[in-house]
Order: structure tokens, then sequence, then C-alpha cells
């Protein structure tokens, strides 16, 4: 083999391995999240700052380093039950108007820092009323907070925009009052609905009255379906209340064969959705601690993309699952061999299936996503430019 033609061969292995984006280019490269739980992303250090100024004595820890792993570890229990368990200690200290404050403005932060640009939050005001709040209260507390979140992270020198989806608890009876709230605070920091919560026992159906509303006025509203109940809870999502996204929607791999010859077969559920083009909010952290996947290579995500489904990636609960927007990508990078090409097809997916205007969501696909990964490739050819430029000297 000649010099040349070695260089060649060297530069081709070389262009190969550094396809995969490394941590720091995932890092800085624009991500849009539509499936994070407010009360799942506290630091860890916020939830023992807010349990001593409010007298909350429930915490199992109270230094942050251990506190932060007493989450992870109980959330590793395979058990969508006992991982909503956790949550009953981030939300015991979220009970006054300043701790909400602090603890939308530091997610967001958290998530520009992690190179989010978009990011729609979700909460249950429902949950935040034993301090004395009202439910208004609580809007206005969490949306000063995202305000503020992003004016510091604007300080350094990260861009962000943040929506609230508020939440109704699927067990509960309060979601048409819920529904009312979002659209009352729809254009001032409200985007959406959702309902949340275990879903055997609790089908998104008895929330008929809070959908059909949503309908009415022009909002929009996703389910928490299919993440651990299976293809009825995706049927009924759909179907029955008409979600705009399925929250998780991971079992819709149950409606999909696979054959000994790599062929696929997918059943009306799994094409409906693919066809109609209906957002999946996957959490594949997440969804390995509940039990929804064994691995991150086995993760449905996989087929999914490949298949060309609407598939986003997303936190769901950053601190139970010990991860960020960055981290989810880390994984995939892993195990999937997926490029900055990839991340950008998430990406532009999740922009696509936001909840503010169109002119909005174009706007950010054009003149900041686009760009930004743009920028990242052109880093890389340059750096494999570099890389072959020296290689070439060296072996003349």
């Amino acid at each position: 083999m000649t010099s040349q033609n070695t260089a060649k061969s060297a530069a081709g292995n070389a262009a190969q391995a550094g396809k995969a984006p490394t941590a720091d280019r995932i890092r800085r490269a624009p991500k849009v999240l539509l499936h994070d739980h407010l009360d799942g992303g506290l630091r860890p250090g916020t939830v023992v700052d807010l349990a001593r100024e409010n007298g909350y004595r429930d915490l199992p820890e109270t230094d942050p380093d251990l506190l932060g792993a007493w989450f992870r570890q109980a959330a590793d229990s395979g058990s969508l039950e006992r991982y909503l368990e956790t949550f009953s200690h981030t939300v015991g200290v979220m009970q006054t108007r300043d701790a909400l404050v602090r603890v939308a403005a530091e997610c967001a932060e958290d998530l520009a820092e992690d190179g989010v640009v978009y990011a729609e939050v979700r909460y249950a005001p429902e949950q935040h009323l034993e301090g004395g709040l009202t439910l208004e209260e609580v809007v206005e507390a969490v949306n000063e907070g995202f305000r503020e979140g992003e004016r510091r992270a604007r300080e350094n020198g990260h861009r962000i925009r943040v929506g609230a989806l508020l939440t109704a608890m699927r067990h509960a009876a309060r979601s048409l009052e819920i529904a009312e709230l979002a659209n009352r605070y729809r254009d001032l920091g409200v985007v959406g609905f959702d309902i949340a919560g275990a879903e055997a026992g609790h089908p998104p159906t008895r929330h008929l009255d809070a959908f059909e509303y949503l309908k009415r006025e022009n909002n929009h509203f996703t389910i928490h379906a299919g993440e651990a109940f299976g293809l009825p809870s995706i049927w009924q999502a759909l179907q029955w209340c008409g979600a705009d996204r399925l929250g998780h929607g991971v079992r819709i791999i149950d409606d999909i064969q696979v054959h000994e010859d790599g062929t696929v077969k997918l059943g009306r559920l799994a094409s409906y959705v693919r066809d109609k083009r209906i957002p999946l909010e996957l959490c594949p952290s997440s969804n390995l601690q509940t039990g929804a996947a064994d691995s991150y290579a086995e993760h449905p995500i996989g087929l999914l993309r490949r298949l060309h489904f609407r598939v986003t990636v997303n936190t769901d609960n950053r601190l139970m699952s010990h991860t960020g927007m960055s981290r989810e990508f880390e994984h995939l990078v892993d195990a999937f061999g997926y490029t900055l090409d990839d991340m950008q097809w998430f990406s532009v997916n999740a922009m696509k299936s936001a909840f503010i205007p169109f002119d909005e969501r174009l706007a950010m696909i054009n003149d900041v996503i686009k760009p930004g990964y743009a920028e990242l490739k052109s880093e890389w050819l340059f750096q494999q430019t570099a890389s072959t430029s020296d290689y070439s000297e060296d072996a003349g």
C-alpha cells in the first residue's frame, strides 16, 4: 500500500471513529426537552435547604451527596409505583412561593447549562397547596421562577425558553379544574396540559371532561400513556381523549413484530401512531428504572427511530434518574452509534412537536437548532481535516 493510500485509509478510519460526538459537543448541541417534571429535577442541595427552611423533617438523608444517591437508589426499583414514591420528599419541600420560585429558576438554569434551548416542564399545581397557596399563586410563582432562570442563563451566556405544562393527577378528581387553569394562563407562560400518575387502574378516560374542554378551547395536551400499562392506555389516550402527544408511549413497541429475517410488521395502532406523526416523549433512563426496558441497547427507541416514528428524547426526572439531556444522548450514542445528525433529527422532531405557535417553532429550528448543529459539524470536519493533514505529513 502506498503512503497516499495509507493516509487515505487512516483518514477514513479516523472519520468513522470521530463521527460519534464527544461529551463536550453533546453538551453544546442545542437540545429540545418536552417531558421533564419540575418536582423530579431538584438539586439535592436545594432539597436539603428547603427542608431546613420550611421545617420538613422526613428526608432520609440531610447530606446533599447522600440524599442524591438515595433518590437514585430508591428509583432503581424496577417499579413505577415505587419510583413515584420518591416524589413525596421533593413535593414536600415545594409548598411555599419562595420554594417554587427557587426550584423553577434553578430548573431553567440547569437545563440551559446542559445545552437545552427549549423546554416544556410539567408540574401538578394541586400538589403544592399544603402551605396555603392557591392554584393561581402556584402557577404564578413557577412562571416567575422560569423567567428568573431564563434571565440568569442569559447572564451566563446561555439561551433557553421554558414553557409550563400543568398536570392533573390521574387518581384525583381535579382534572377539569386544572385544565381550566391551564387555559387561563395559556398566554402567560403555560403552554399546555397533562395528566400523570400510576396508569394501572386510572385510565385517562376518567378525565374526558377535561380533554373535551381543552379541545373546545383549541388548547394542547399530552397524556402519560404506554409507560407501564401498555397498548390499551395508548389507544385510550389517542382515540378516546385526543392527545396531541404521548407521554412516554414506549409500549407502542408491543404492537410491532420483528421477524427473524429482519422484516418488521406494524399493528394497526402502531401504524396509526407513525402515520399520524404522533410524538412519543421517550425517556430512556427513566424507562430502565421503571422496568419498561432492560438496557439502553435494548430500548425500543432504536427500532422506533429506524422506523421513523416521531421520536423525541427526554429526561423525565433528572434527580431520580441522575440524568440530563446530555447524559441521555451520551447513552444513546454509546448504544446505537448515533451522530450529530441523529441528535439533530431528534431535536427537530421535538421542536416540531412543541406546544408553541408554528412560526415560533420554525424560527427555533431554522435560527437556533440547525445553525447550532451545523457549527458543531463544521468543527468536526475541520478537526478531521487537520488530523488527516498531520498524518500525511508524518507518512511523508
